[in-house]
């Protein structure tokens, strides 16, 4: 095992609860605000309706959003990923 593992402790090869509660936190509050963000639309269709227009415009964004979200959050994990292994 190399010295500069992430998420490894050096001194005996544990796991480095610290840097993974650091690295986890940013990761929950993307995911949140863009579920948050994507639920918007869901609740605004609920009482329109599903069937119509206006609830399937409503849940087309809502997908749109949460399709975006996805998409980013992945962006995220795979450059801190980079920046991580690098280090």
């Amino acid at each position: 095992m190399s010295p500069s593992s992430p998420f490894v402790a050096r001194e005996n090869g544990s796991l480095d609860f610290e840097q993974i509660r650091a690295e986890a936190l940013p990761l929950a509050g993307l995911i949140m605000l863009f579920a948050g963000l994507a639920l918007v639309p869901f609740f605004l269709a609920a009482p329109v309706g599903v069937g119509g227009t206006l609830g399937r415009l409503f849940t087309l964004v809502a997908q749109l959003v949460a399709a975006v979200g996805t998409g980013i959050v992945l962006i995220y994990v795979v450059a801190r990923g980079v920046q991580l292994a690098e280090a």
